[in-house]
Order: structure tokens, then C-alpha cells, then sequence
């Protein structure tokens, strides 16, 4: 299974960088998208955004079902990956490099909260 070492994970199946600014990389796990199937549509927040952490941001759907993508931390939208959302199947061809949106965090330390790559291993083998 393909679970990045370098990145943090929710319980609901988004993957999280943190990058060199503080701002939080958001974007959906290969194990999500293996599960939707081939992505068709991909929407994605309003930049400028505040969200709840936990709250629903993003949705993306496939041929399948239709699945909302969570705030992994309270704070603002600040980019949105507009490439991902005219092109869903990128996602499903490399889950890790197609992210979604971007959010600058209201507490950093909410980083160290989220899943390590072992705990999200365990969180799906359940």
C-alpha cells in the first residue's frame, strides 16, 4: 500500500504536507481514490474560505459515489489546484502529487494532531 512516510493523514482519508510557509497541502490518499474508482469531478473550495477542522470543504465524485473531503484543521482556503479539478483522472493516476486545495492553519500544532503514516495503516486495516 502506498503511504508516504513524509505526510500526515485524517481518519477521512486526506492526505496533509506541511510546507516550509505553515500552510497545510490537502489532497485525497491512493487508498480514497482506489476506493471511489475513476474520478469524474472534482470540486473544490472558494479561496478565502475559513473552515472547521473536520468540516466539509471539497467535494470530489467518481463513477461510483460522490465523497466530501474534510478540513484536517481549523483555518482559510488559500489555493485551490485548479489543474486537479480540470482533470479528476490525475488523482487516481498519482494521489500524492494532485492535491486539492491548500489551507493556512488558524494552529500549526494541529499538524502534530493528524495521523502519522503508521497510524493511517492501522486506521484502514482497521
Amino acid at each position: 500500500m502506498n503511504i508516504p512516510a513524509e505526510l500526515r493523514y485524517t481518519q477521512t482519508h486526506e492526505w496533509v504536507r506541511l510546507e516550509d510557509d505553515g500552510s497545510f497541502t490537502v489532497g485525497i490518499t491512493n487508498h480514497a481514490q482506489e476506493l471511489l474508482g475513476d474520478l469524474v469531478f472534482i470540486e473544490l473550495p472558494e479561496i478565502g474560505n475559513s473552515c472547521k477542522a473536520g468540516a466539509q470543504v471539497a467535494v470530489v465524485e467518481s463513477v461510483k459515489a460522490a465523497s466530501d473531503i474534510y478540513a484536517p484543521a481549523a483555518g482559510s482556503v488559500i489555493a485551490v489546484n485548479q489543474a486537479a479539478a480540470d482533470a479528476p483522472e490525475s488523482v487516481n493516476a498519482d494521489a500524492y502529487t494532485a492535491w486539492l486545495f491548500r489551507l493556512k492553519p488558524d494552529n500549526a500544532s494541529d499538524y502534530e494532531a493528524l495521523l502519522d503514516a503508521a497510524g493511517y495503516q492501522q486506521a484502514i486495516e482497521g
